[in-house]
C-alpha cells in the first residue's frame, strides 16, 4: 500500500501559525439571517452546499413554469446568446470554514479563529461529461498533504510545504490555496470554487424545512452541544450545524467518523431536495437558494453565464448516480492524523478523469451504518451490513477500505463507541 510520509516542517518559509488552529468550541445560538441574493447564483449555491448539483432542477422547473420568455437583442439588434448547458465534465471545490469573523455572536468569540479560519470541510464535486453522474470526495481535515506554493494576495507567493494538515490550506493561502492543494493531490483541474460559513448551513437547513436523519444510538457531544436520542430526527438551524460538526459524538470520535456522519446528512438532504414537495414549492426552493449563497464566497470564474449553464446541465442526475466518497486514507501509527492511501486514490481519480463508473465495495465509514428501516428498494444487501450496493453494471472497483455511499442509500449515524 503506497503512502505519503509526513514531514511537518516547511521546506521554505513559516508554517501556519499555531494561533490560527481553531478547535471545537461550544456553539451558541444564532442571530437573524441575511437575505436578498440573485436567484441564479443562489441556484448554484444550493448545488454546492448539497454537494450534488441536483437542486438546480428546482430552479429550472420554476423558471420553465412561467410565461413564454421575450428574446432580447443588443444595441445593434443582434440576438443575445442563449445560455445552454455547460459543455462536458467539470469540477468544483467546496470549502466550509470554521471562521467566526462576521458570523454574529452565535458561535463564540472571533478569538476562536482568525481570518479565513480552517477548512472544517473540503469537498470536491466532479460531474461527468454526460451530466448523468456526480461524485463528491471528502478530504479529511487531519490528512497530512504537501501544500504547493500559493499566492499571498499581494503579488507574491507563500513557499511550498512538504507536509501539513489539509485544514491549514485556507488559513495559509485562502481559497485559491485550497484549490491548488487539491489539484496537486488529485491531478484534477478545478476551475470553480466556493467557500461557505456556519450561517449558510444553518439558514439552508431552515429553508428546506429540516433534514430527516437516523441516529442508531444516542449522541452526546458537549463540544458542539449536540444531544440526540436514538431514532429519527428532523434537523434544522443550529442543531443541523451541530450534527455536521460533531466528531466526538459519532464513530470513533475522529474526523473520519465525522465525514461518514456528514454523508448521512448530505444523502438525506439530496433526497429531500429531490422530493416532490420541495420541487413543487417555489417559496421553499427560493428560500433554500438565498440561504446558501448569502453566506458563500464564490470564485470569480462563477459568473452569471457559467452559473446558469451549470444549473441547466445538472437537473437530471439520478440519486443512484450521486456518490459520496471519503478520500482514501489510513492512520499514522494509530494517531489522529492520517495519510493519503495513494494506490487507491490513483484508482479513484483516474476513473473520475475518464468518467469511468465507480463501484464502491467497502462500508459507509466508522460514523455510520445501514438504516434497518430503509425502503426496500434501497436497503443494502443485508440488514446488518454497511456495504454499499454496487449500482453501476460495470466500472472500477475501489478497494474495500475506501468508504462512502450513494445518495439513494439510507444510513444512520453511529454513536461514539470510544
Amino acid at each position: 500500500m503506497s503512502e505519503l510520509r509526513p514531514r511537518r516542517e516547511a521546506r521554505h518559509g513559516a508554517r501556519p501559525a499555531a494561533g490560527a488552529i481553531a478547535r471545537h468550541g461550544r456553539l451558541r445560538r444564532i442571530g437573524p439571517a441575511r437575505t436578498l441574493f440573485k436567484l441564479l447564483a443562489a441556484a448554484v449555491g444550493v448545488l454546492l452546499v448539497s454537494a450534488t448539483c441536483v437542486a438546480a432542477y428546482a430552479v429550472w422547473d420554476v423558471a420553465s413554469s412561467g410565461k413564454k420568455a421575450v428574446h432580447l437583442v443588443d444595441a445593434k439588434g443582434n440576438p443575445i446568446p442563449q445560455v445552454g448547458a455547460i459543455d462536458g465534465a467539470f469540477n468544483m471545490l467546496l470549502v466550509g470554514t470554521d471562521t467566526r469573523t462576521g458570523q454574529g455572536d452565535g458561535y463564540g468569540s472571533t478569538a476562536d479563529s482568525s481570518g479565513l479560519g480552517l477548512n472544517d470541510v473540503t469537498m470536491l464535486l466532479h460531474v461527468s461529461k454526460d451530466h448523468k453522474a456526480a461524485t463528491v470526495v471528502s478530504f479529511p481535515r487531519d490528512m497530512i498533504v504537501p501544500i504547493p506554493s500559493c499566492p499571498d494576495g499581494k503579488g507574491g507567493s507563500y513557499s511550498a510545504m512538504s507536509g501539513q494538515k489539509m485544514n491549514t490550506t485556507l488559513t495559509y493561502g485562502g481559497l485559491s490555496c485550497s484549490v491548488l492543494t487539491v489539484q496537486q493531490l488529485t491531478g484534477m483541474t478545478i476551475p470553480y470554487a466556493a467557500m461557505i460559513e456556519f450561517n449558510g448551513v444553518v439558514e439552508m437547513s431552515n429553508a428546506v424545512g429540516g433534514v430527516p436523519v437516523c441516529v442508531a444510538g444516542a449522541i452526546d457531544d458537549p463540544y458542539t452541544s449536540l444531544h440526540l436520542t436514538a431514532g429519527e430526527h428532523t434537523l434544522k438551524g443550529m442543531q443541523a450545524l451541530e450534527f455536521l460538526r460533531t466528531r466526538h459524538g459519532v464513530g470513533d470520535g475522529s474526523d473520519l467518523g465525522r465525514i461518514s456522519n456528514q454523508q448521512v446528512f448530505l444523502s438525506s438532504l439530496v433526497r429531500t431536495i429531490k422530493s416532490a414537495d420541495t420541487l413543487a414549492n417555489p417559496a421553499k426552493v427560493f428560500g433554500l437558494a438565498k440561504a446558501a449563497v448569502s453566506n458563500m464566497t464564490l470564485s470569480d470564474s462563477l459568473d452569471a453565464t457559467t452559473l446558469a449553464s451549470m444549473a441547466f446541465a445538472l437537473k437530471n442526475i439520478n440519486l443512484n448516480d450521486v456518490l459520496f466518497i471519503q478520500y482514501p486514507n489510513h492512520y499514522i501509527d494509530g494517531g489522529g492524523e492520517v495519510l493519503p492511501t495513494t494506490d487507491a486514490a490513483q484508482q479513484l481519480f483516474s476513473a473520475l478523469s475518464t468518467d469511468t463508473p465507480l463501484k464502491l465495495t467497502g462500508d459507509t465509514g466508522v460514523g455510520s451504518e445501514a438504516n434497518p428501516n430503509a425502503p426496500a428498494a434501497t436497503t443494502p444487501p443485508s440488514s446488518t451490513s454497511t456495504a454499499v450496493p454496487t449500482t453501476p453494471a460495470s466500472g472500477v472497483e475501489l478497494p474495500s477500505d475506501v468508504h462512502g455511499q450513494t445518495a439513494n442509500q439510507y444510513t444512520c449515524s453511529k454513536a461514539y463507541s470510544g
